[in-house]
């Protein structure tokens, strides 16, 4: 089987602190290792996070517990419908003594941002992460500041049916990496959970099981996992497929299918495996197009089903 030129990761250490960073992690969100899985691998493909679900299933709380896990600087943004972009970047202030003005940095300068119910807030003020999102950088005054490495931004969205939301644009959906939804407990966890009580207070017991440097090498590692010819035929199928079919308002952009390949080299080195299985796409393929694809009224598919239709359609090659 063929290959592309990328040379294999080595085998880290440091996967066993990822090990140890998801047990912390379900000490305090039990019940939903998938999607604690989903989220470092996001954040291993150095891509940005959105969760939609609603209020009270644990999303805020789960990006903190990220981010202490993680070791890495946090700063939370509740977006609300007077949110201003200086809110979120920061703004310049006189200083009368030195007659100059002086910029004063918001909470988007850290390493891990939640933009907590990001589409509460109106489009003028979610457009104010786009540029952090994607260049990794803000511009203020006319001069480019660079942000933290690394970078994340986690952003939790409620269902657009309830009062007061607005719609976030394609632009901006297309920048986050994955979309995941945590979903209601089960009846097993879902009675641990009512007679521990808030889960939160186990967040300040968490401790760092990573650092800047470990976090460095395991995205570098994702990034070199090996992905065979045959295994890009897959993906440029899936998405010849969801342009092609007729069953979406519009098919995965080259953007998207960069974040599948991305997602699933994280997932890959998440689970040891040396090269990138089909099986790895598969498992990251619903968080890449939740968010991405949209089915037509008239397709029969679901919102929810888009991946498992797209399994379904194209044949492993």
């Amino acid at each position: 089987m063929s290959t592309t030129s990328l040379k294999p990761a080595q085998p880290l250490e440091p996967r066993s602190a990822v090990e140890r960073a998801l047990e912390g992690l379900e000490d305090v969100i039990v019940g939903k290792r998938d999607q604690l899985r989903l989220c470092v691998a996001c954040m291993l493909a150095r891509g940005h996070l959105l969760i939609e679900d609603v209020p009270g299933v644990g999303k805020t709380t789960l990006a903190h517990a990220l981010a202490k896990v993680m070791g890495l600087s946090y700063q939370r943004i509740q977006f609300t419908s007077d949110l201003l972009p200086a809110d979120v970047i920061g703004v310049s202030v006189f200083h009368r003594d030195s007659g100059k003005f002086e910029f004063h940095r918001g909470p988007v300068f850290s390493q891990l941002v939640l933009a907590d119910e990001i589409n509460r807030a109106t489009p003028k003020a979610q457009s104010a992460l786009l540029e952090a999102m994607e260049e990794r950088q803000v511009t203020a005054d006319g001069e480019c500041l660079t942000l933290p490495e690394p970078f994340f931004v986690i952003a939790t969205r409620n269902p657009s049916t309830q009062i007061g939301t607005f719609p976030l644009p394609e632009s901006q959906l297309d920048r986050f990496l994955m979309q995941i939804s945590l979903g209601y407990p089960d009846p097993d966890n879902e009675r641990a959970l009512l007679v521990s009580g808030d889960r939160r207070e186990l967040i300040k017991d968490l401790q760092p099981a990573l650092d800047a440097n470990i976090f460095s090498q395991l995205q570098a590692a994702a990034a070199t996992v090996l992905i065979s010819n045959p295994l890009l035929d897959y993906v440029q199928a899936l998405l010849a497929y969801s342009r092609n079919c007729g069953a979406f308002n519009h098919g995965l952009s080259p953007r998207g299918g960069i974040a599948l390949v991305r997602s699933a080299q994280a997932w890959a080195l998440l689970n040891n495996h040396k090269g990138v299985h089909p099986e790895d796409v598969q498992a990251v393929l619903d968080g890449v197009v939740a968010h991405r694809l949209e089915p037509n009224p008239g397709s029969g598919i679901a919102p929810g089903e888009v991946a498992t239709h797209l399994i379904d359609a194209v044949p492993i090659p």
